[in-house]
């Protein structure tokens, strides 16, 4: 019973989350911060130390010993738009995690260790050979078998289960198969909001569970590993059902706040600048798509000349919308915000 109440309480919030999607004009601009977090908390965890800022700057305005990070993060954005992308022609599959993994591993860290491809040797989990893992995955003779298996759970839809239990087992199903040589907790968690909109639980991708895994990170490997220990796969059900009614609770609120912000600054803030222009809107609603801005970047989104676009932003500065960031006299850049606060907070 404790399950099916807090199954119910997920599929609520869901609801919630799906509903107020459809209402967001513009949404595929916000789904866009929302991959861009995903992407940077999901590559956290596997040890990278890129912010969401550095992720969406230019990649000459990072520093040289963090651009390898950089780049994975923006490999993780691409690997997501890829996937969703391309869902029309081709169903989660074996094959579309393979692509989805050669696209994480291209140029990055990683990228000699068979991207796009099943691993063909034995790998581990936690410790420094496999005489002290904690955890040893399938052979990989299993691992082509163990993925059909799983491309099952994904179609089958005579088993009864629950689509959000479904995707909590298949998250489980993968990261036990570990089937690739690196990536395979990314991939794993990607998998995640690729299953909900394969189902249509969500019209638009806009629930990443990887924030919540991070922050409860020893709860989310001890409760898998329980499944594997002790055949507990209700407390996994219990942890990944939080997990989706916290975070649905979050991303319906972050939703919320980006649009009261968007009508606060287009209603009480740009009439403030004193002069009627096209141009306070326009890059207002480039910002909502890339909240990190400097004066090319303005130029090219409002089509003005740049003495024009270094005075817009400073207006926008006066006005609170921007802040700059640099602290230099040239090279300024500037970041939204209180924009950037929604999606960090």
């Amino acid at each position: 019973m404790e399950l099916q109440g807090l199954l119910e309480q997920a599929t609520l919030k869901l609801g919630e989350l799906n509903a107020f999607g459809e209402l967001v004009p513009n949404i595929g601009h916000f789904i866009r911060m929302h991959v861009y977090k995903e992407a940077t908390v999901s590559s956290k965890i596997e040890g990278t130390q890129t912010n969401m800022e550095e992720a969406l700057l230019d990649e000459r305005a990072v520093s040289t010993e963090r651009r390898d990070d950089r780049r994975e993060v923006n490999n993780y954005v691409k690997a997501m738009e890829h996937c969703l992308g391309s869902m029309h022609d081709l169903p989660l599959s074996s094959r579309m995690l393979r692509e989805a993994h050669a696209t994480l591993l291209q140029g990055a860290r990683g990228e000699h260790r068979m991207p796009g491809e099943f691993r063909r040797s034995q790998n581990w989990i936690g410790g420094a050979t496999l005489v002290d893992a904690a955890f040893i995955p399938p052979s990989w003779e299993e691992v082509g078998p163990l993925m059909s298996d799983l491309e099952n759970v994904f179609h089958n839809d005579r088993t009864g289960l629950p689509h959000v239990l479904k995707a909590a087992l298949a998250h489980y199903q993968f990261e036990t198969i570990h089937p690739f040589l690196d990536g395979n907790g990314r991939i794993g968690r990607l998998m995640i909001t690729l299953y909900f909109v394969h189902a249509g639980v969500l019209n638009q991708p806009v629930l990443y569970l990887s924030d919540f895994f991070e922050r409860n990170r020893s709860a989310y490997y001890d409760n898998l590993s329980r499944v594997r220990s002790q055949n507990d796969i209700r407390q996994w059900f219990r942890f990944f059902l939080v997990g989706v009614i916290e975070t649905a609770n979050k991303a319906t609120n972050g939703l919320r706040e980006i649009l009261r912000l968007k009508k606060e600054c287009l209603e009480v803030r740009i009439p403030r600048i004193g002069r009627q222009t096209q141009a306070a809107p326009k890059l207002l609603n480039h910002l909502f798509q890339q909240p990190i801005v400097w004066a090319e970047e303005v130029m090219k989104a409002t089509g003005q000349s740049s003495p024009s676009a270094y005075k817009i932003m400073s207006d926008f500065e006066r006005i609170g919308i921007l802040r700059e960031i640099t602290g230099n006299k040239w090279g300024r850049i500037y970041r939204f915000e209180e924009y950037f606060k929604v999606f960090e907070g």
